[in-house]
């Protein structure tokens, strides 16, 4: 099916707006619509329209949404079987889903290879930004209420250990990688849902993606035991993986197609009780190149 343009008044992009913002849920603004004799697909496309925009910070519809073909769910690029050999570690895989391509995998780090991650990240965490879907720029603030830092890929031989297995895992080079991301989550911290893919909505995000290409997968694995909370939530499809010290949930977000997957929308549930701490990959669809390495022109 090709893209196809819904057209409305600037009225109603008015009302579903004010009533998105006062708490009413997608479904309840979208069942209105259809009380009003809206076809159930068109009210759908306009309010997930809207939902979209207030989630990423785009802009808002004014009078017309573009309905793309809907996400064409393809096999996992994660290998097949109940475990997966890598090079140096037997990882086990104790579920998947189709919808969106998810897995939860047991063993991906050892005890030690956790510890000794925290200890490298420690001294070097600094509070966690985000992207301003605005302006490209980080910064800090409640989308994550986290410390955080990187490591450069290949950065010495245990990080460069550690990106090779993961690389295998989400079969992708391991040049494709962006650098391994440390989250440190104090209690009561937590992450708001948001997507991992790049929304081209700012310079910063499409000259990342002109260099690397658009993020494809992401594993978040889990470098300690959490008393209580800071489950990985997935609000569109109501799963949620408890953090087990080596394991990871594994997501998919974007297929041969380069469609982006929106029900790969993901949170961090507050940390109740103890403390988190996450090790993150993201993977792109060609060599990643930061925004310091690319040619100045």
């Amino acid at each position: 099916m090709d893209e196809a343009v819904l057209r409305f008044s600037p009225a109603l992009s008015d009302w579903v707006l004010h009533n998105l913002r006062q708490g009413c849920t997608p479904a309840q603004v979208a069942q209105a619509m259809r009380a009003q004799d809206m076809p159930p697909d068109a009210a759908k496309a306009i309010v997930d329209a809207f939902v979209f925009a207030l989630r990423t910070a785009g802009p808002v519809p004014t009078d017309s949404v573009t309905v793309a073909p809907a996400y064409r769910h393809e096999a996992s690029r994660l290998p097949p079987g109940a475990s997966i050999r890598t090079a140096d570690r037997l990882v086990r895989v104790a579920a998947r889903a189709a919808q969106p391509v998810l897995a939860v995998l047991n063993d991906v780090f050892s005890a030690e290879e956790c510890e000794a991650l925290i200890a490298l990240a420690r001294p070097r965490l600094a509070p966690s930004t985000s992207v301003d879907p605005l302006t490209g720029r980080n910064r800090a603030g409640a989308q994550r209420s986290s410390l955080g830092m990187f490591f450069r890929l290949r950065e010495n031989a245990f990080v460069a250990r550690l990106d090779e297995r993961v690389s295998e895992l989400m079969s992708l080079p391991v040049e494709n990688g962006e650098g391994l991301q440390v989250l440190h989550y104090p209690a009561g911290a937590q992450s708001l849902s948001h997507f991992d893919f790049l929304v081209p909505s700012n310079p910063a995000n499409q000259a990342s993606l002109e260099r690397s290409g658009q993020r494809v997968s992401t594993l978040v694995a889990y470098l300690n035991e959490v008393e209580e909370g800071g489950e990985t939530l997935f609000p569109e499809t109501g799963w949620s993986v408890s953090p087990q010290r080596g394991g990871a949930v594994y997501f998919e977000y974007c297929n041969s197609l380069g469609q982006v997957d929106p029900a790969s929308l993901h949170a961090g549930a507050p940390v109740l009780r103890g403390e988190k701490w996450v090790a993150t990959k993201w993977m792109r669809q060609r060599r990643f190149v930061a925004a310091a390495e690319a040619p100045r022109l």
